[in-house]
Order: C-alpha cells, then structure tokens, then sequence
C-alpha cells in the first residue's frame, strides 16, 4: 500500500471517527451538547483537525443526515414485503421505527437545519434512495393523482407522526389506530379515483 493510499485510508477513517461521534453525542445529550471542542476532546483530536475535515458544526450535522438517509433507504428496501404484504404499511412501519430507534440521526435528518438541498437536481444520492422507496410503496395506491406529491403527503403524514410521538405530543397507545387511519386514507382515495 503507498504512502498516499494509506494517509486516504487514514483521513477517510477520522472522518468517520468524528461523524460517529457526533451521532453519539447526539443520541447522549441531544444536538444542543454536539460542540466542535467536545468532539475533538471525544476523538481525540484537536479542533484544527477537526477542522480540516469539517468546517464546523453544521457541516457535521450535514454529513450525519446524509449518511442517516442512506440507512434509512436501507431500512425502507430491507422491510419490503413479499408477495401479497401491504408494501404502503411495511414502509410505514419501517420508517417509524427508525424514527423511534435513533431520535437524533431522525433528528439530523429531518429537523435540524441543514444545508441538504430537497426536491431539486442536486439532492444527495442517499435522500434519492430513502425517497425512491416510500415512492416504490406508495406507487401501488396512486390511483390517478400524481405520484411524487403522494408520496410527499406519505412522507409528511409519517414525519407527523414520528416528530408527535417522539415530543410525546401524542396519546400513549394509539399508535396503531393512528397508522390505520393514515394508511386507510391513502387507500381510500385509491378507490375513488377509480372510473
């Protein structure tokens, strides 16, 4: 291995290094606790360093929410069902359930300001692949309405409910009536879009 591959090799590993800690930190003691001199006290580095990977913290939380995004998809293809399974639910519950399990990754994602461009050309391929999958589930219930603005009311219903949930803003034990409800919804205007 030369020189050069091994310091690549190395660089890419403190990045990494850092991203995960910052996730920790996160999951610990909330975003407000993720501070540029803490994570380099965490890694072990010092803050120029720090530095030369990131140029502060929202780049940071920038790179988090990319790589939570490529997990998500992951989690979305992972829960596709087989033959004859609810693909709409299957997602549903998948993406909640990541919601519910890493609250600050959800949080890096889909709360916290981030310079992530949505909804244009140059979205992260990693939003692409999380987005595709609720697209791919929401597909077969499209009826005659336009599929990516389904597929954003899908995705807004489900961030309603994990955003809810997670600030306890909901009743305790109704999830599943809820989650009924919404799929219902979604499958109900299915049919009436039908001559």
């Amino acid at each position: 291995m030369s020189i050069q591959n091994r310091r690549e090799r190395e660089r890419a590993e403190r990045h990494q290094l850092i991203i995960d800690a910052a996730r920790e930190l996160a999951e610990e003691e909330g975003w407000d606790a993720v501070t540029t001199r803490r994570l380099a006290d965490k890694v072990e580095y010092s803050q120029p360093v720090l530095y030369s990977h990131f140029k502060g913290k929202d780049a940071i939380v920038r790179a988090v929410a990319i790589q939570g995004a490529g997990e998500l998809a992951r989690q979305l293809r992972k829960a596709r069902p087989e033959k004859g399974g609810s693909r709409l639910r299957a997602a549903a519950e998948a993406y909640l359930e990541f919601a519910r399990e890493r609250p600050a990754l959800y949080d890096a994602m889909f709360v916290q300001r981030v310079d992530i461009p949505f909804g244009t050309d140059d979205v992260p391929q990693e939003l692409r692949d999380a987005f595709g999958e609720l697209v791919a589930a929401v597909e077969p219930v499209k009826g005659g309405r336009d599929l990516e603005t389904l597929t954003e009311l899908f995705w807004s219903t489900l961030h309603g409910i994990a955003t809810l949930t997670q600030g306890k803003r909901l009743r305790p034990g109704h999830h599943e009536a809820r989650l009924d409800l919404a799929l219902g919804a979604f499958s109900l205007a299915q049919q009436e879009d039908r001559p």
